[in-house]
């Protein structure tokens, strides 16, 4: 592990927080404006007023600030799974035992010499930890891939200390010899949780033109896909365009997925 790798990690950590900070910026900027309309809602009445116009500015602004955490935090979870070892030591090189006063030390070892995550790094950790029993988005492919594969699978367990998450696959495709179905250990950056049924206003709203990741009608695979027209309450459905479903005629079909099975398109997919 080297330096520069330590390094770019704590940067982009860095980056995290500052977004986190801006963030609570706006966030707190967005409850001042609500407690004017609150108490007085005339106001809006008034020429000259840009009330709403400042509130959907401060929307859009904490929008954008959203996806770029969501960005970072991809990121920096390829980034710590580039770090992570690989595997056991390599023959001829046995683990090293610490016994005695070194064990002692190495338990007690500062705070201010180990590299801190961030606060959004942790509590990312902390949801994917819950997700047991939960059905996922999962890359099942390798980073050297040509393409990327992503399908529904359940979250079976997840390791604390290797953050790999320990997924099945229960519904294997016709090459899987006898319909066993598959189990993975996926590191974090591979996993994407879907919007929770009981939780509406967690669905993420994506406009017109938007680029997803969505489970593709009477399948268990996710595909790229294009949001052709925006819904008029959270719990609609999305009415998409898939990449590469074309019709004989060429056209693309327009074809519904519900808001739960649509998530956003991760960066640098391959298809």
């Amino acid at each position: 592990m080297s330096a520069p790798d330590i390094a770019g990690l704590l940067d982009t950590s860095k980056d995290l927080d500052r977004l986190k900070k801006e963030q609570e910026d706006v966030l707190l900027e967005i409850n001042k404006m609500h407690k004017k309309l609150q108490s007085t809602p005339e106001v809006v009445e008034k020429p000259g007023d840009n009330s709403l116009s400042r509130l959907k500015m401060l929307y859009e602004k904490a929008k954008e600030l959203a996806e770029s955490e969501v960005n970072v935090s991809t990121h920096l979870l390829g980034q710590l799974d580039a770090l992570m070892p690989s595997g056991p030591p390599a023959p001829g090189q046995p683990r090293r035992r610490i016994e005695g006063n070194e064990q002692k030390k190495k338990r007690m070892k500062p705070d201010s010499d180990m590299p801190r995550l961030s606060p959004s790094i942790r509590s990312h950790q902390e949801a994917l930890a819950n997700l047991k029993g939960e059905q996922v988005a999962a890359r099942v492919t390798q980073e050297n891939a040509e393409k990327d594969e992503w399908v529904i699978v359940k979250v079976i367990n997840f390791d604390r200390e290797t953050k790999e998450i320990e997924v099945l696959d229960e519904e294997p495709g016709d090459d899987e010899e006898g319909g066993v179905q598959r189990k993975y250990k996926l590191p974090m950056s591979h996993i994407i949780p879907f919007p929770k049924r009981n939780d509406p206003m967690g669905v993420q709203d994506f406009g017109p033109g938007k680029q997803v990741l969505a489970l593709y009608p009477g399948t268990t695979a996710l595909y790229r896909a294009t949001v052709v027209q925006p819904r008029k309450r959270k719990t609609d459905d999305y009415m998409l365009e898939f990449d590469d479903d074309e019709e004989e005629d060429g056209s693309l079909p327009q074809r519904q997925v519900s808001c739960y099975r649509v998530v956003g398109l991760p960066d640098g997919h391959k298809q």
